[in-house]
């Protein structure tokens, strides 16, 4: 008997512990931990990776290199001390690894032993890559005439600043070249040169003589600023290889050296490996199988991510699978092995191995192992529903935690970015916090989105408002039928950049949305036209610049319509976002503070574009605890909700 009531009483304290989960909280953010960067050592027994966690004081984040082995003989564990190191890179002789810390390279021996400072540039290094014998080091640093006394500004050109890096100073990014000799490195010597130019992602050929890389002209307009180039490694005057691309990423030499490719967008639309009957998808990390005869890369596809091989003149074929998003995939062929790191609704990101058919798959860190044990998290469901005009379009719906039958529960649509973005089915830490909240949240991929082929990303063109608006009201129609419990009388919406836009637009089209969250949001396209960063970028999608169709700039305004709005609206903004400038929050919230619409603004001092992704923790947190307190307050009609700062 005795021993039924213990088998009882463990039973209950298991059922307890089991209940005792909770949902996500913005706070959780500052405990999660991310991997990335994965790279496999020449033997292929190890991957060196990066561990990147929030800094104590929720200030920044901290990176280190860490070191797994394959076969999982013995846990992962921290390699370099050094703080916030990055851009882990094996010798090809796999006798040292070197990587970033402080802006500088370092070279850490294999064989034990302390790592070694290998350069000392004044403006630091930003990436580098290994010549294929070992012996020298292509990096990325920063040059130019010296800045003058005065700190006035001054340019000849139209394109003088960029999110995230603000206003050009006289500086810009080129190549240099290390040689190692005994493993003394001698002092580092620039290869390319320009006032008007900022050189990246050096390639070596291999036979070790040229270096291809990309350029941004900053002397040009935003979308045909991008080229290629090689140059000899020796220095002397780069070649041309294309221009007049935009966003042009990751130049690969064909193992025999007699060719290059490259990925990049011709014609401003969408980003595809620049080669005859290239598959319908966007690429990144392009690397050629050791024959020659493949190539292999990771692209976004309906809502996932994975890794893809493809054979000129056959179609493109994944190598990994599930729903979920893969990133940085490095195949070894010697060891019949891949690495890539993955993340799911329920997971974040962690480090996997699989043999090169994407079979045998392996997971090689858990790093947030103690947190999810404390959370509850909903599973994703994917909604297929129809436009108005028939087009199949793609919906994910997250339930509330604790959802209960019988019960109304309120909805919030979420819009991505772009348009040319993609939400998929990967870790989304604003869409759990809604789910906590007792929140049902839909979010989809309308015409415009990438991911679908390029047709279907060039839907938007000349109206950006129009059947991508009503794509998005189907959605949530084909929501609200699946599940007759959300109650219609409580619906949010919410998005950032493109997102923003449209439900700025959304609000001046409609009265069916209880309360409006707007992020970094476009309002007014005749005046961000000219103090954007990517000045006149819209031509693609609005039949030619602003002075060529003024009226359809005008049409999409959502500020135009301003005096139609009802709906209760907050306003988020940084105050150092050059993609979409502070103007256009301010210009949207006095707009709707002039026509008697509630609504409230928040500027984030320092803040950029990229706030909600890669923006300062503290102030990342803080911009979802004011979505939290707005939806808070008016889809749960809490006059009680309260503000982030009081």
């Amino acid at each position: 008997m005795r021993n039924s009531n213990l088998a009882l009483i463990l039973l209950c304290a298991a059922t307890l512990h089991a209940q005792a989960k909770r949902g996500v909280t913005p706070e959780d953010y500052y405990r999660f931990v991310s991997v990335s960067d994965p790279h496999i050592s020449p033997d292929g027994k190890q991957v060196a990776f990066v561990q990147t966690s929030v800094s104590e004081k929720h200030t920044g984040r901290e990176s280190a290199i860490w070191l797994a082995d394959l076969e999982q003989t013995r846990p992962p564990r921290r390699f370099a001390a050094a703080t916030s190191s990055t851009h882990p890179r094996w010798r090809p002789d796999g006798s040292a690894l070197a990587f970033l810390a402080n802006r500088q390279i370092y070279l850490a021996p294999m064989n034990g032993g302390e790592p070694r400072k290998l350069t000392s540039l004044p403006e630091g290094v930003t990436a580098f890559s290994w010549s294929p014998d070992g012996t020298r080091l292509a990096l990325v640093s920063r040059s130019g005439p010296k800045a003058p006394e005065s700190n006035t500004r001054h340019y000849l050109h139209s394109s003088f600043k960029f999110n995230g890096r603000g206003y050009f100073d006289r500086l810009r990014t080129h190549l240099w070249v290390l040689t190692m000799t005994d493993d003394t490195a001698s002092e580092a010597r620039q290869i390319t040169s320009g006032d008007y130019r900022n050189d990246r992602e050096p390639t070596w050929s291999p036979d070790g003589r040229q270096i291809a890389f990309t350029a941004e002209h900053t002397d040009r307009q935003c979308c045909s600023a991008a080229a290629v180039y090689t140059v000899a490694a020796a220095g002397g005057e780069p070649k041309l290889i294309a221009e007049k691309l935009s966003n042009a990423q990751t130049p690969r030499w064909t193992p025999d050296g007699k060719q290059l490719v490259f990925a990049g967008a011709a014609d401003g639309v969408m980003t595809k490996i620049q080669l005859p009957g290239a598959p319908d998808l966007a690429p990144t990390d392009l690397t050629w199988s050791s024959d020659g005869k493949r190539l292999f890369f990771t692209a976004e596809k309906g809502g996932e991510s994975h890794f893809y091989s493809w054979a000129p003149g056959s179609p493109a074929v994944p190598m990994t699978s599930g729903l979920r998003t893969v990133r940085g995939a490095e195949r070894h062929e010697a060891s019949g092995r891949m690495v890539y790191t993955a993340n799911s609704t329920t997971t974040l990101e962690d480090l996997y191995v699989s043999r090169l058919d994407g079979g045998g798959e392996r997971r090689l860190t858990n790093v947030n192992e103690k947190l999810w044990r404390e959370l509850e998290v909903p599973e994703l469901e994917r909604i297929r529903y129809r436009a108005s005009d028939g087009l199949e379009l793609d919906g994910f719906f997250l339930k509330p935690v604790g959802w209960k039958p019988g019960v109304k529960y309120p909805m919030i649509l979420s819009i991505h970015g772009g348009p040319a973005s993609m939400y998929n089915v990967g870790w989304n830490h604003e869409f759990h916090t809604y789910a906590t909240k007792g929140w049902a949240v839909f979010y989809a991929n309308p015409r415009g989105s990438s991911g679908y082929g390029e047709k279907f990303e060039r839907m938007v063109e000349l109206e950006w408002g129009g059947k991508a608006y009503t794509d998005l009201m189907s959605g949530v129609d084909a929501a609200l039928a699946k599940h007759p419990w959300i109650d219609q009388s409580r619906l949010g919406v919410t998005g950032g950049s493109y997102g923003g836009f449209m439900t700025n637009w959304i609000v001046t089209q409609t009265q069916r949305f209880k309360a409006a969250v707007t992020l970094r949001s476009i309002s007014n396209f005749v005046s961000i036209e000219g103090t954007r960063d990517a000045a006149y970028s819209h031509a693609k999608d609005f039949g030619g610049d602003l002075y060529q169709n003024f009226d359809l700039y005008w049409k999409y305004s959502a500020i135009r319509l301003a005096a139609s709005v009802k709906t209760p609206t907050l306003v988020l903004h940084s105050d150092n976002d050059q993609r979409v400038p502070l103007e256009q929050g301010e210009q949207w919230f006095r707009a709707l503070q002039r026509y008697g619409v509630t609504s409230e603004f928040v500027i984030f001092p320092g803040a950029d574009h990229d706030l909600t992704r890669t923006g300062v923790p503290r102030q990342l947190v803080e911009s979802l605890e004011w979505q939290i307190y707005w939806f808070d307050r008016f889809l749960n009609d809490n006059t009680a909700a309260r503000r982030p700062i009081q």
